[in-house]
């Protein structure tokens, strides 16, 4: 047995909450909070945005969600006592600024019937006012009924290789355990101060103790956030609807979804998707950094590459076709943020300051001058060397066609020439058909693996001619009568900052409906990410 699955065995995980002490804290809790607003309305596209607020901890709890000391899936236990030192140095922490904790072990009460946590939470006075079904599971409030839930669960998402969980579940009833449910207490990686901590796992006594605490302010931490953390009585459900100001810790938790179900993605992008529901529907989110300094959590096993597709065009729709190709090409292997452009501001690209985190950045954008803090986080991001992937409209993304940038914004006319080696001046008529194929003599070049050798142009074909000295020509595209030359249709560029750039004027709807430019980008994001 693996030492971490012997610490999991031994201890026990629960549900854990923070309230706020009596003693006087030193300082507020500042705190950036990410959510996401609608692009506009009905689009179903959002916008990630943060804001930063300053938090009484004297008016603040944490409830950490059923960190129990075993668990039915193996790989659950690995991934909770993974995490679990962090999230005791986390409550340490918030103690010791004037935060209570509250553990909430669900199902393991009977373990802590004569503990001082749990006595605590027993005597604690029941609220006058209790808000109705709040001892009972919410599995929806109306505000999810606007978006799709993004993860099958239904098999209850375990993840286990499946020799390996008939052993685990072997194992565990050798231990005189039921196999599926074999928690019985909080693991021992965190700590339960008797002198001031809580025990509960019923949302009456809960919102009993948030009321006479006088707390409004809650953090939400532990497992399993797709089942737990959202539905139990004591959930972010329970919390938003019934009016606390609640937040995820989203480093610090665990989603039970299985690969093999629907959207087919790797566990942590699945983590990834409940996040992003969550931050659209329920509450913000914040991260364990913000209190610990440092960088958020991440697991060990969490070693995707994190690509970032700025959206804002008016042609093509990308806004659509790119995130569906994300979610069934690059899921599996890559984390991935959406930047759009503002529905009702054309100088505005809300969000974009996510690009500062990405390995890899992916650009769909058309003619759009910015704001100057916007367009530095570009050129920033450009400077450090990282890799551009650039589709289409990128070519002419930061700046107006024969014209400066309107007051108050910035554009950036080198860019084709300095991030992608390009020469765009024009397209051919959209009354015109192109065929696109391989260049000469790259047959062997690893970006145009599973590329047909050549295959219809869903749009008009760019005029890109001549290319800048460091590029590669991939892609060629000709008219299908033959009445203009060919023009570069995909390359590859080694920029002045040493950095890699891959760009192709494919990017149509249709392109997007076929095989070839799906594959091809695929294979230009995993090529530029190193893989």
């Amino acid at each position: 047995m693996s030492p971490a699955l012997r610490v999991w065995m031994v201890a026990g995980v629960g549900c854990l909450l923070v309230v706020s002490s009596g003693a006087a804290a030193d300082a507020t809790l500042q705190l950036q909070l990410r959510y996401r607003q609608e692009t506009a309305p009905g689009s179903g596209r959002h916008h990630t945005l943060t804001r930063v607020e300053s938090w009484d901890p004297r008016r603040t709890a944490v409830i950490v969600c059923d960190m129990w000391d075993s668990h039915h899936s193996r790989n659950a236990v690995l991934r909770a006592t993974e995490f679990a030192p962090r999230l005791n140095a986390l409550l340490q922490a918030l103690r010791a600024q004037g935060v209570t904790i509250i553990h909430a072990p669900s199902d393991c009460m009977e373990s802590y019937a004569e503990h001082p946590a749990r006595r605590r939470a027993v005597e604690t006075p029941r609220a006058a006012q209790l808000p109705p079904q709040i001892g009972e599971w919410c599995r929806q409030i109306p505000a999810e009924e606007q978006g799709v839930y993004p993860i099958d669960q239904s098999a209850g998402g375990e993840d286990d290789d499946p020799e390996e969980h008939a052993r685990w579940l072997a194992e565990l009833a050798a231990r005189g355990l039921n196999p599926r449910r074999p928690w019985r207490k909080q693991i021992d990686l965190i700590a339960i101060d008797a002198a001031r901590d809580y025990l509960s796992d019923r949302g009456e006594e809960v919102w009993s103790i948030l009321e006479a605490r006088g707390i409004q302010n809650v953090i939400l931490t532990g497992v399993h956030t797709n089942m737990c953390v959202l539905g139990r009585p004591f959930g972010l459900r329970q919390m938003a609807r019934n009016g606390k100001h609640v937040v995820l810790m989203r480093d610090l938790t665990d989603t039970m979804y299985d690969p093999r179900a629907w959207p087919y993605v790797s566990h942590f992008t699945g983590t990834d998707l409940i996040v992003a529901h969550i931050e659209k529907y329920v509450c913000p989110t914040i991260t364990s950094d913000q209190i610990l300094g440092g960088s958020p959590f991440r697991f060990a096993g969490d070693v995707r590459p994190h690509v970032a597709i700025v959206m804002a065009e008016d042609e093509y729709e990308t806004e659509q076709t790119l995130p569906q190709f994300a979610l069934e090409h690059l899921g599996k292997e890559f984390r991935v943020s959406y930047v759009f452009g503002s529905a009702t501001d054309r100088g505005d690209i809300p969000g974009l300051e996510q690009i500062r985190e990405a390995d890899v950045l992916v650009v769909s954008v058309r003619r759009r001058p910015i704001r100057p803090e916007q367009l530095a986080l570009v050129r920033e991001y450009v400077r450090s060397g990282k890799p551009v992937v650039g589709i289409r409209t990128a070519s002419h993304a930061f700046c107006l066609r024969n014209l400066p940038a309107p007051e108050g914004l910035a554009d950036w006319p080198e860019w084709d020439a300095e991030v992608f080696g390009g020469h765009y001046t024009n397209h051919h008529g959209n009354q015109w058909k192109s065929i696109v194929g391989w260049a000469e003599g790259v047959s062997e070049h690893p970006l145009l693996a599973g590329v047909p050798r050549e295959f219809p142009q869903g749009g008009s074909l760019y005029k890109t001619a001549p290319l800048n000295a460091g590029t590669t020509t991939l892609l060629v595209g000709r008219l299908t009568d033959g009445s203009a030359p060919a023009e570069p249709v995909a390359w590859t560029f080694t920029r002045a900052d040493g950095g890699k750039s891959f760009y192709t004027s494919l990017g149509h709807k249709e392109d997007f409906a076929g095989e070839a430019l799906p594959r091809l980008l695929t294979n230009a994001i995993r090529w530029a990410a190193g893989k």
